[in-house]
């Protein structure tokens, strides 16, 4: 087998790792139930780690307001920031949120742009995307539709969202880069990419990167801000930001990361108008 075939078949390995893990997180309610972690179940994360507790979305700036306000199972605590906050969203603007979840960006993006804006959520796994549409049948959220789809191939339209979403999902992605394209293609010229993500402020070995539990738990496929800096910049976008956040606001979740220098970050940028 060539060189590419097995980074193509190491990649598809972990994709799938990450589809089981978050199928498992989808239907089970969070890594802290009982099964989660046992032989034939997804990775449940970090050790000492209780990723699916809704606690840990207080400490990434949500309000109690808005965490109280979602449908019940909408926030299963698997972020690493506040997107929705980052990306200053205004009323009647279509966003698109990559790697939805059970939806809660989604749910405060559709507040903040209100009746006359739209939300769409992409996710590829086909049991988080039944708890994000039943989560949006019991909440009546009448301006956002989820879809299934992989980032790196974005189902929607060239130009046709003002804001691009993500929280914690482009580091399980294997091409990064081919998700800044796609994101950049789906924005409208001006539009925005605010995204809550993991960085890496040191090495990670090939080999802990080729682990599917490192890599589905948010860990081992963290890249250096340097290196976010030069996808984006390579996609089109101008005006890039990336800030690591403050250790008060590292979740519980992530915290256990720290031995590979895994951190939290705001990544911020825009497609220009021309």
């Amino acid at each position: 087998m060539t060189n590419a075939r097995v980074e193509q078949a190491s990649a598809e390995n972990l994709k799938d790792r990450v589809r089981q893990r978050y199928g498992t997180l989808a239907t089970q309610g969070g890594c802290c139930s009982p099964s989660a972690g046992r032989p034939g179940q997804a990775d449940a994360g970090p050790p000492g780690s209780c990723c699916g507790d809704s606690g840990a979305s207080l400490q990434l700036g949500y309000s109690p307001d808005e965490v109280t306000r979602l449908p019940e199972g909408a926030d299963l605590g698997l972020g690493c920031g506040n997107p929705t906050a980052l990306a200053s969203l205004r009323s009647g603007e279509v966003v698109l949120d990559l790697g939805s979840g059970a939806g809660i960006d989604c749910f405060l993006a559709a507040k903040k742009v209100g009746p006359r804006g739209r939300v769409i959520g992409v996710d590829m796994t086909p049991e988080m995307l039944a708890k994000a549409r039943s989560n949006a049948r019991s909440g009546h959220y009448r301006n956002v539709e989820f879809r299934l789809g992989e980032i790196e191939h974005l189902p929607v339209a060239d130009d046709s969202a003002d804001v691009v979403i993500s929280n914690c999902v482009i580091n399980l992605v294997p091409d990064k880069g081919a998700v800044y394209r796609e994101a950049f293609r789906a924005l409208r010229p001006g539009g925005r990419l605010a995204v809550s993500d993991v960085v890496a402020t040191r090495p990670i070995t090939r080999k802990e990167r080729a682990d599917p539990s490192l890599w589905s738990t948010c860990s081992a496929g963290a890249i250096p801000v340097k290196t976010v800096r030069t996808l984006l910049r390579r996609a089109g976008f101008a005006e890039i930001e990336v800030v690591l956040a403050t250790h008060e606001k590292t979740p519980d979740s992530l915290k256990d990361q720290a031995s590979l220098g895994v951190v939290s970050a705001n990544i911020l940028a825009t497609k220009p108008r021309s």
